[in-house]
């Protein structure tokens, strides 16, 4: 059973999986929006919350903290001076998970994360079907031919 034993393992050692999570929260507070795989995007939740907790803090022990996670100057300026002023009357949910379809290769489903105030707010787009984009792309060629032999 796994009582207490929080946190997805995404089949890597402590260590990847730290990387892993470090650099997409730097990805996301740089980009705001970032597209991954559902199961990463659901657990990078928790540590973007966090970051953005520790940028509404504001103060100096809050930003080593968050500069010891991210290890980016950069990010925890932006971090701190930017997104986390935009939350002050918000507690907690600052991020948004959108599904967004699946991963060409290999079917993984993806989902978009972002801030929950970014905005123009992510819509799950599901990709056109082989056979649709084939009908429309008919349907132009005969407009095409008919054009000609009206012409002719």
């Amino acid at each position: 059973m796994r009582h207490m034993n929080r946190g997805r393992k995404l089949n890597r050692t402590s260590a990847h999986r730290k990387a892993l999570f470090r650099n997409l929260v730097l990805a996301l507070v740089q980009h705001e929006r970032i597209r991954t795989t559902d199961a990463k995007a659901k657990e990078l939740r928790r540590y973007a919350d966090r970051m953005v907790t520790l940028g509404k803090r504001g103060d100096v022990a809050a930003r080593r903290l968050a500069f010891a996670f991210m290890q980016s100057r950069d990010a925890v300026k932006r971090l701190f001076d930017e997104i986390a002023p935009r939350f002050k009357e918000r507690n907690g949910g600052y991020t948004r998970v959108v599904k967004f379809g699946i991963r060409r290769g290999d079917a993984a489903p993806l989902s978009i994360i972002e801030f929950s105030d970014f905005s123009d707010s992510a819509e799950a787009k599901k990709p056109r079907k082989k056979r649709a984009q084939r009908r429309e792309r008919d349907r132009g060629e005969r407009r095409d031919d008919r054009r000609v032999a009206a012409g002719a």
